[in-house]
């Protein structure tokens, strides 16, 4: 009888299905098998699926061996203390000071004074799940670390308890280490305290822009009441802010940046009604809280809060957070050139508020802002922002919401002659001018080019700063050039730009030369007689007569100057009072001449069989 063992292998099987017999010698049918099995060579012996899974297992023991050891290895340690926080020292290009930035406002908070409501917004911004998590979210985790390997950015979906543990116990660093110590130590966090402490953690540690650390600074900063009366949407928008204070700060944002904050306001309104935190109803009824006029910080008053709030949003733009700036210990060096600022600050101040013996009527609801550039290189040499930092926080140099007016004409130029290079002489240039224009630099999802007519009339809002780069661009035979304000940023060991100023090409050379020439016809002629040199520009007044532009530039220097009609109570825009292109030209021609000074005239390359460029006799270069 045979045994378990032998009935085990016994197969039962229908008459029908019965395997035919093999009658073949014994030593045929192993040579048949044998020819049947392929010997596995090379490297595929070391994958079959069996070894496969044991490599995986192999793995995963590996990992969790190692997380055990650093788990039990990494205590959490003690606050980072931000009042070990140091100054910025921000410095002109020659080395000498600028100014000192670095005050650390905070005032901490209980819990219980923050608002039910308001403590739901933070919640249903940052961390839907953070009542139920254990303090950490492993996809997020795995999806910072590969951002930060990969240099694609530093967002990694964070909860809230590691958002806490970074500004409380850790450094702003964006490092696989510090990613593994702000996991590990969010950990034991959550286990040791209860969500409660996390939460308030989280909210008196967190950095809101206009130097307001924690939620009562941040409250006192935005809408200038104590936290305790917060409403639940201005509570909305103070979670929405931590995202990218700078970017998103309501006195300072750009239109793109105004409608990214309000999205995200909205955003954080319906996951409130998604986690049964707020009425739908109460919800549909509520409108954005405009937060009030910031205060400037003391210090930075001049043309000083101007430049250096322009150098944060460069490093901010590059990579370095508002916290790590926030957090001191920088030097900071711009290229600005004390001279050429010395010298645009004289001129723009005389042209708004007039000499020592005739002071200008319209000089309270009048606005200027300035930005002159190398376009050799792109670099910032000097910048207005308005009368005083103090007075008027709003920069008049970088805000983008007047029209832009004539001075647009040549970028639509640049894209009807584009497409007629490529295409023929028949070519249609409207679907060019909004490539055109964002090749160049400019912002193109406002609404001014929405339509053929928006264009030609030059409706789209601009800043100088933008307009600057536009003309540099032209000027640098269409090569894109990007203004740079930051010379160099350093932190002991650390290091943050500059970044390249002058990048591809954004329109063809000959384009550029073509439109430099015909900016010396029409706009340089005027000019050319101040500044007693090459030079090409192009000047009006926008459709809304609310603001002057004028933009020109010679072969080493590119400026553009604007005039903006604004109520001086209300802040608000309002038709400019003489609003004469010949105004803005001679504040271009005095500061240019200014600039350059006693420096030998450059000249235009303008490429071959354009013909000769007009400048003045005195200045003409003499035969040889």
């Amino acid at each position: 009888m045979a045994g378990p063992l032998t009935a085990l292998r016994v197969r039962f099987t229908p008459d029908s299905e019965q395997t035919p017999r093999d009658t073949r010698p014994p030593g045929r049918r192993r040579a048949a098998r044998g020819r049947g099995r392929r010997k596995r060579t090379g490297i595929r012996r070391f994958f079959t699926w069996r070894k496969l899974l044991a490599y995986v297992a192999a793995l995963c023991a590996l990992l969790i061996g190692a997380f055990t050891v650093l788990y039990y290895s990494i205590d959490i340690p003690r606050a980072n203390a931000q009042a070990k926080a140091q100054s910025n020292v921000y410095r002109f290009s020659d080395g000498t000071i600028l100014a000192r930035t670095g005050e650390i406002n905070r005032e901490m908070v209980t819990l219980g004074r923050v608002p039910t409501g308001v403590q739901h917004a933070f919640v249903a911004a940052e961390n839907k799940s953070f009542y139920k998590d254990s303090g950490v979210d492993p996809v997020g985790i795995l999806r910072g670390l590969v951002n930060t390997a990969t240099g694609k950015g530093t967002q990694g979906g964070s909860t809230i308890t590691q958002q806490y543990v970074k500004n409380y116990y850790l450094s702003q660093e964006q490092t696989a280490t510090r990613k593994i110590k702000e996991l590990v130590i969010s950990l034991k966090v959550d286990q040791r305290n209860s969500k409660e402490d996390i939460l308030a953690g989280y909210l008196n540690t967190s950095y809101f822009g206009r130097v307001a650390y924690g939620v009562q600074a941040a409250a006192r900063a935005y809408y200038d009441k104590d936290v305790d009366d917060l409403t639940v949407a201005e509570g909305a928008y103070l979670a929405a802010l931590v995202q990218a204070p700078s970017q998103y700060d309501w006195a300072v944002a750009s239109p793109k940046a105004k409608r990214l904050v309000t999205r995200r306001w909205n955003y954080v309104l319906d996951n409130m009604v998604d986690m049964h935190w707020l009425d739908p109803a109460q919800r549909k009824r509520m409108r954005f809280p405009v937060p009030v006029a910031p205060e400037p910080a003391p210090g930075l008053g001049g043309q000083a809060g101007y430049l250096v709030d322009a150098a944060r949003n460069e490093l901010i733009a590059s990579g370095v957070s508002d916290q790590e700036l926030a957090a001191g210990g920088w030097t900071i060096t711009l290229n600005v050139d004390p001279a050429k600022q010395r010298a645009l600050e004289e001129t723009m101040r005389q042209g708004l508020d007039g000499s020592a013996r005739r002071k200008r009527t319209d000089a309270a609801d009048t606005q200027g802002g300035a930005v002159s550039v190398d376009p050799r290189n792109g670099r910032i040499v000097a910048l207005f922002g308005g009368r005083d930092y103090t007075r008027h926080y709003l920069s008049n140099a970088t805000r983008g919401d007047y029209q832009v007016g004539p001075v647009f004409e040549p970028v639509g130029a640049a894209a009807s002659l584009g497409a007629k290079m490529r295409n023929g002489a028949n070519a249609d240039a409207l679907p060019e001018v909004k490539r055109t224009a964002g090749a160049l630099g400019m912002d193109t999802e406002g609404g001014g080019f929405a339509t053929e007519e928006s264009v030609g009339l030059g409706l789209m809002g601009a800043s100088p700063l933008s307009m600057a780069g536009v003309y540099a661009s032209f000027d640098h035979r269409g090569k894109r050039v990007t203004p740079s304000i930051v010379k160099s940023a350093r932190r002991g060991d650390e290091t943050a730009g500059p970044r390249n100023a002058v990048g591809d090409q954004a329109i063809a050379p000959a384009t550029a030369q073509l439109i430099t020439r015909s900016l010396i016809e029409d706009g340089g002629a005027t000019a050319v007689r101040a500044v007693k040199r090459p030079s090409a520009g192009k000047g009006g007044v926008s459709d809304d007569k609310r603001a002057a532009w004028y933009v020109g530039y010679t072969p080493d220097l590119v400026t553009a100057v604007a005039l903006f009609g604004e109520d001086a109570k209300k802040r608000k825009q309002i038709p400019l009072k003489n609003a004469r292109v010949q105004r803005v030209a001679d504040l271009w021609g005095d500061y240019t001449g200014r600039a350059l000074g006693g420096a030998p005239p450059a000249w235009f390359d303008l490429g071959p069989g354009t013909g000769t460029v007009p400048v003045p006799a005195e200045t003409a270069p003499s035969a040889r």
